[in-house]
């Protein structure tokens, strides 16, 4: 059970009446047939780094996300979104507020300065967070122009993966995430709300900050978690799972299948005997989406740079190039340390 208790100086409620917000905007909630932008397909896709805005164009971080891929629909609780961002403006007096689930955010390129209601959290390139629904946000930038990731999720929760036989010491640990303490602001300024419901935006105005809660306490707080903490698994033999470098998981409504498993690559030594080291040929039941913090990615037949994002849908066949392949097979099967210098992280989706 999630739950969460305010102490704040003025009640939520006491704000003008909400609006619709008539502004252009690229996010997307509903993935059905229904939608004529959103089409179902088998194929591969790569899409590069979303381009910076221009200085003329000021964008700040909600109206920089741009939909990619999806499932699902926030309206029957169930479901996700694939976004990039890119903003190049600070949110100023303006708080932005998901109706349709939590946002995981992954930053590439600048850090991010987020004022929750609970509390501030800054979170750089190599961290991600976790803002949950329904709770009122602003983002800074601290070092200029950003870009990165977002996932979000419809209906669920993220939470730890159940470990089984690892026991309790693997993969993401509780004691590293980290949670924002109370900081309120005393400020009578005016100030605006953004509201996303089922896709489309609403607002409301309000004559003080909506980040004016005092103290909290519960289990439903945002959080932040340096990626490069896992506690990965290695094999002797053959490539494990993408699952056993998981980060967080959502449950979908399919008793043991993953909405969505995030995942982390870090650098690794590769010991592996008698075996082929690079991942098989294969296919799989969720569709993959990868995208890169830093580095260089060596990981597939595609080029994947910081900030870009690869999908291979489900059940199509995918894996290494020939190249990759022609190493493997024939090279000395000598310990190796892979992926220095390089994070990059796949969302497995059960679609």
């Amino acid at each position: 059970m999630f739950a969460r208790w305010f102490y704040r100086i003025r009640p939520a409620v006491a704000h003008k009446p909400l609006r619709p917000l008539s502004t252009k905007h690229d996010m997307v909630a509903s993935f059905g047939l229904h939608n004529p932008n959103v089409h179902f397909t088998p194929f591969t896709f790569e899409w590069g780094p979303l381009g910076q805005a221009s200085t003329s164009d000021p964008t700040s971080f909600w109206k920089g996300i741009k939909t990619i891929a999806g499932h699902g629909d926030p309206t029957l609780k169930e479901g996700l979104a694939v976004h990039q961002y890119a903003a190049n403006v600070s949110m100023g007096k303006q708080a932005f507020v998901n109706h349709d689930g939590d946002f995981l955010i992954i930053p590439v390129q600048g850090r991010l300065d987020i004022q929750t209601e609970l509390g501030r959290m800054m979170v750089c390139p190599g961290e991600l967070c976790v803002i949950q629904a329904g709770l009122r946000f602003k983002v800074v930038l601290p070092d200029g122009p950003v870009h990165g990731y977002i996932q979000e999720i419809f209906g669920a929760h993220y939470e730890l993966p159940e470990l089984g036989p690892i026991g309790s010491n693997g993969l993401a640990l509780p004691k590293d995430f980290e949670v924002p303490v109370a900081s309120f602001d005393i400020d009578s300024s005016d100030w605006e709300v953004v509201l996303k419901l089922a896709g489309e935006l609403y607002h409301y105005s309000q004559n003080h900050t909506p980040f004016d809660v005092v103290a909290w306490h519960g289990n439903y707080s945002p959080y932040k978690y340096e990626m490069t903490k896992i506690l990965a698994l290695s094999s002797m033999k053959d490539q494990l799972d993408p699952s056993a470098y998981c980060i967080l998981t959502a449950k979908s409504k399919i008793t043991g299948v993953s909405l969505s498993d995030f995942c982390a690559f870090t650098p690794k030594w590769v010991n592996s005997l008698d075996s082929f080291r690079p991942p098989y040929y294969h296919r799989t039941m969720a569709s993959e989406m990868m995208g890169m913090i830093y580095g260089t990615y060596a990981g597939s037949s595609k080029t994947l740079s910081p900030g870009a994002l690869t999908c291979d849908n489900s059940f199509v066949a995918h894996g290494e190039s020939y190249q990759a392949w022609k190493k493997a097979t024939s090279e000395a099967l000598e310990p190796q340390f892979q992926g220095e210098g390089t994070l990059s992280m796949p969302f497995s989706l059960a679609r």
